[in-house]
């Protein structure tokens, strides 16, 4: 067993994409599998609560963390190669991006729409990340989590992790419970362009993935601030998705309302849409912002706290209920001292 000893007291503000000043009672970076039998008597033993940390993209740290963030950076890519597919094993703590690019330089295909999504690959399956028409879900074979109730390392099929948009099995019957070691991902040899929605249409049929790539960059870099200049976690609420009914009704009154066809006879509303129609780009409340430019972000303009983010997020979240009856959920998960919490127990204790 090797040996597991945490740092105490560590500053998380480096650790966080918002960069919110918080700590960590306890902290460990996590390199090697041999350490998680380590890990898991030390747990065993100290009973407090568990953070698992990647590059802390898709988080807000509404408070000191009283018990171990435990960092993910196992690395490694592994390489196998079908007829049909090419079959990756990735480690956990490998960033996506760079993944993304590894492939292409490589000649595998079909992660390119994936491409400057932050955040590491252990990340990619609990959120089920997605972007331009294409989810980790349609990629994915099969997921390697550390069990933190048993200690023993487990697989799950694809089908068992119970994808759903910007959801999977990780956020609820195994949300705590399982630390995700490795990813393993199908890419097809045959490869075809994805390249119906958004920006990458105009591209057209006859195109490569490198393109692909290049367009999805271009387009997300201008949409998206780096959150090493301005604080943030990318896109803070997720696209709602509506009923039939209720989509006729709001296209009565908002004939230009974007929307896309999801699953179960059901539409996706695009939620910056929503936000910006009602004027809200740039309106700040104490630190925090939504962005000029791209109104399904919030950023940190300096000096905010995890309050101001809240109250911003619920002021959003309040107007566009008002003005179209359609609620916002956050994409960001919540962490107060002891785990995640949801946000609005947050909002209640604001009020």
């Amino acid at each position: 067993m090797s040996e597991f000893s945490p740092q105490r007291d560590v500053a998380l503000d480096a650790l966080n994409s918002f960069g919110l000043n918080a700590r960590a009672d306890f902290f460990f970076e996590l390199n090697d599998k041999a350490q998680l039998p380590g890990l898991f008597a030390w747990l065993q033993q100290h009973s407090l609560p568990l953070l698992l940390l990647g590059e802390g993209s898709n988080v807000l740290l509404t408070d000191d963390f009283r018990g171990l963030v435990l960092s993910n950076r196992l690395k490694g890519i592994e390489v196998e190669e079908t007829d049909e597919q090419v079959i990756l094993d990735v480690a956990a703590g490998e960033n996506w991006h760079e993944l993304v690019q590894w492939c292409l330089a490589n000649s595998y295909y079909g992660l390119e729409n994936l491409a400057l999504i932050p955040g590491n690959v252990g990340a990619a399956p609990v959120q089920n990340i997605g972007a331009y028409g294409v989810e980790i879900a349609q990629r994915c074979l099969a997921v390697e989590y550390f069990d933190l109730e048993t200690g023993q390392l487990q697989w799950l099929s694809e089908a068992d992790c119970k994808f759903g948009y910007r959801d999977s099995i990780f956020k609820h019957a195994l949300k705590g419970r399982a630390l995700i070691t490795q990813v393993r991902l199908a890419l097809p040899q045959s490869w075809e362009p994805v390249v119906s929605y958004g920006p990458l249409a105009k591209l057209g049929d006859d195109v490569d993935a490198e393109q692909i790539f290049d367009a999805v960059v271009a387009t997300r870099s201008a949409k998206l601030p780096d959150p090493s200049q301005l604080g943030n976690a990318g896109s803070f609420f997720k696209n709602p998705v509506v009923e039939q009914a209720k989509l006729d009704a709001l296209l009565a009154a908002h004939p230009e309302l974007p929307h896309y066809p999801a699953a179960q006879q059901r539409y996706k509303l695009a939620a910056g849409w929503l936000i910006d129609s009602l004027g809200l780009k740039g309106f700040q409340l104490g630190g925090a912002a939504v962005h000029k430019d791209q109104a399904l972000v919030l950023v940190n303009t300096g000096g905010a706290v995890a309050a101001d983010i809240l109250a911003l997020c619920q002021h959003v979240r309040q107007r566009v209920w008002a003005h179209y009856g359609v609620e916002l959920e956050p994409e960001v998960r919540f962490i107060g001292e002891r785990g995640e919490v949801h946000y609005s127990e947050l909002v209640e204790s604001l009020s």
